[in-house]
């Protein structure tokens, strides 16, 4: 991913353009540091779950969830994954 996503940039972003946009950044992280599907969506899970989460952001670190679980390397800030 180059670049960083900032709420103001998703200002009129619908659903369809959204869900473009983490596949295109899940595509372009090489694939030996990319988290499977299973791990994905167990990720997106716990965070869809959490009281921190506001829209498709994290309100304890600032993230964007989808992003930050792509990466293997990723943890989240409570450390629920």
């Amino acid at each position: 991913m180059t670049g960083t996503l900032c709420k103001k940039c998703l200002i009129g972003v619908d659903a369809e353009d959204y869900a473009q946009l983490i596949a295109k950044n899940r595509a372009a992280v090489r694939e030996r540091d990319r988290t499977d599907d299973a791990e994905y969506a167990r990720r997106v899970g716990i965070c869809e779950a959490c009281e921190k989460l506001s829209g498709p952001t994290c309100l304890a670190c600032g993230c964007y969830v989808e992003l930050r679980a792509i990466r293997k390397v990723s943890h989240c800030p409570y450390k629920r994954w």
